[in-house]
């Protein structure tokens, strides 16, 4: 059994109670977090959070943590260290640590929109906040105030590195051959792919990375290639960064996609492998931290919480850490007291002595069972750390150091400008059903709506955007069962006649549902007209089961799955499909966005779909 897993074997079961009591709280936070994308803070953030799970009074200062899902399992652990620690003993009374999954970059949204935390429960208001990095702190202390985000100091940390398929990695040398970004780009450029070191079977190169707005490791990602471009390890410019535009864009064409995690990513892949061949066309390089490598080759790809009992599968083949030779970020995880109008005295004094504990030894030896490298350089690593689980003890052999902030603004910015271009179809439901409401005085299909229409904003004047519906009783130029709205055309000054082409759907006719026949005609639609430089794909956002097409399940399976063999497809056109309440045939629309590469989304509370709706638009 691996050192993380014996570790989580060990607590009590109270301890790993509370621990399923954290992840269920921890998944609906998240699901608030996605708020702030359709920059709304709304009332509904509190809906399906129970009575308060884990937050019931014990009769401790109850101190909540905010802070990125990679660490919940680890803080849960070092919180429970705490309560018999010396710094926890010198309290006037006892306290209580609660971390909660919050994104960094929505956490930064948060605090730097200023007012109250957006919660209705003031119980799970954040006494501390501890991002994947500094570099969101800087941004919130530079955005809003210094004093807000207090006085933040790392307690462990992780090196941003390229995950590659073990057979993968050593087409290209290794674990000998040092392998940096300006390979990696290379391969991105050759018309050849991986026929350039001779593998033509494995087709093109594929990176996948997250959206440098809300993800810590895409950020990152960004400005690793612009000191690559530089060819600087310290001191990176706003110049430095503006120069490196085109070395950049040719990296982004060979996205996939982009994410709003990593572990999403990770999970597809997975289930690829797990579940076909040993390998995969799926992708060929993942842009990740170093703990999310090891959670992945331990058979946790989205890094959850392991409930008691539960057997981890490793992957067939393990991902194995590429360090860039020109260098890696490190996510240095800080911790800090907020300085916000909500802490108290007494939840301040009980924060300052958890991040005084998280510095001591004991607590040290804590953070390799959960993947993380200590501060402490006497703490050994550990078991995980070997080439077992894929990783170098060693690496990396250059750290690049945190930039400035203008720096850090300047690269964001550009990415918004480079991104690869998406040519997105949006495939909306209208059957009967979606007349029901959704208890907000909304039915269904105002949601749907609404959702749709607050994703707009994300896309760039020059990408494609098209919207269709589908029920039984219409017809189009496209075919039976499917009304287009707006065909797939380059959004430009658009905006406000998608608005209006959407507000249209509140009057069409709804009756039956041809999922699996809407779906085959969309698809057959964006394969002709997908290109190689672009994110070719389709939301399918549906509420019910397939009623009424032609085509079976299998037999759609199989038209759509074809590119998703060794070597893939050079434009793809992968499908996101959305559950939509409870009547969804979620395993259907599962098997479907896994059979094209994309990724499916549970939207079965129904009154979160714009908050879903804002998780999907963070691939394109």
């Amino acid at each position: 059994m691996a050192p993380a897993l014996r570790h989580l074997a060990s607590r009590s079961a109270p301890s790993r109670a509370a621990g399923r009591r954290r992840a269920v709280l921890a998944a609906l936070v998240a699901a608030s977090a996605a708020a702030t994308l359709t920059g709304c803070f709304g009332d509904t953030v509190d809906e399906g959070f129970g009575d308060g799970g884990d937050f019931v009074d014990d009769g401790c200062t109850s101190v909540v943590v905010a802070t990125s899902s990679e660490k919940v399992n680890m803080l849960d652990a070092l919180a429970d260290a705490f309560k018999e620690s010396p710094q926890h003993e010198g309290l006037d009374e006892c306290a209580t640590i609660h971390p909660i999954n919050v994104s960094s970059g929505d956490a930064t949204r948060f605090l730097t929109a200023g007012g109250d935390w957006p919660d209705a429960d003031q119980r799970r208001w954040p006494t501390m906040w501890s991002p994947a990095s500094t570099v969101w702190t800087d941004r919130v202390a530079a955005a809003a105030s210094a004093s807000l985000v207090g006085e933040p100091e790392s307690f462990t940390h992780t090196p941003v590195v390229f995950g590659m398929p073990e057979t993968m990695a050593r087409a290209l040398g290794w674990p000998n051959a040092e392998i940096g970004i300006t390979d990696l780009e290379k391969l991105c450029q050759d018309p050849d792919g991986w026929g350039s070191v001779g593998k033509s079977l494995w087709g093109a190169f594929k990176i996948s990375k997250t959206n440098p707005n809300t993800s810590t490791t895409g950020l990152s990602a960004i400005l690793m290639q612009s000191y690559e471009a530089s060819g600087k390890t310290a001191d990176l410019t706003t110049d430095d960064v503006a120069a490196a535009a085109d070395f950049s864009r040719v990296f982004e064409e060979c996205v996939i996609h982009y994410g709003d995690t990593t572990g999403k990513v990770l999970s597809t892949l997975y289930d690829d492998t797990q579940n076909g061949a040993s390998g995969s066309g799926y992708v060929s390089a993942i842009a990740l931290e170093e703990t999310s490598l090891l959670n992945y080759n331990q058979g946790n790809p989205d890094s959850h919480t392991v409930q008691p009992g539960e057997e981890l599968t490793p992957p067939k083949e393990k991902l194995v850490a590429i360090y860039p030779s020109g260098g890696s970020m490190w996510s240095d995880n800080p911790i800090t007291v907020l300085g916000a109008s909500w802490v108290t005295d007494v939840q301040r004094e009980a924060g300052e002595a958890f991040a005084q504990f998280l510095q001591t030894e004991p607590a040290q030896q804590i953070l390799p069972d959960y993947g993380f490298r200590p501060l402490d350089g006497s703490v050994a690593l550990g078991d995980l750390f070997t080439e077992a689980y894929g990783v170098d003890p060693a690496g990396p052999a250059v750290t690049l150091p945190k930039p400035e902030v203008a720096v850090v603004s300047a690269a964001i910015d550009q990415w918004t400008q480079i991104r690869k271009p998406s040519s997105v179809l949006e495939l909306i439901d209208i059957s009967g059903s979606m007349d029901e409401g959704i208890g907000d005085g909304r039915s269904r299909l105002d949601g749907a709506i609404e959702g749709a229409q607050s994703t707009l904003g994300h896309f760039r004047s020059s990408d494609e955007v098209g919207v269709w519906a589908f029920t039984t009783g219409v017809t189009s130029a496209v075919g039976d069962g499917i009304v287009v709205l707006r065909d797939v055309t380059p959004l430009a000054s658009d905006r406000e006649a998608v608005d209006s082409a959407l507000d249209d759907l509140r009057f069409a006719e709804r009756e039956g549902t041809p999922l699996y026949d809407a779906i085959a005609i969309a698809y057959d639609e964006m394969s002709a007209r997908a290109e190689p430089g672009r994110i070719n794909a389709i939301v399918v956002l549906s509420d019910g089961q397939d009623t009424d097409s032609s085509i079976s399940l299998d037999s759609l399976l199989a038209r759509i799955g074809q590119s998703q063999g060794e070597g893939g497809d050079a434009a793809p056109v992968r499908i996101f499909p959305i559950a939509y309440g409870e009547g969804a045939d979620t395993t259907a629309l599962r098997r479907i966005a896994d059979a094209t590469g994309g990724q499916w989304f549970d939207a079965s509370d129904a009154a979160k779909i714009d908050l879903v709706f804002a998780s999907v638009i963070n691939n394109f």
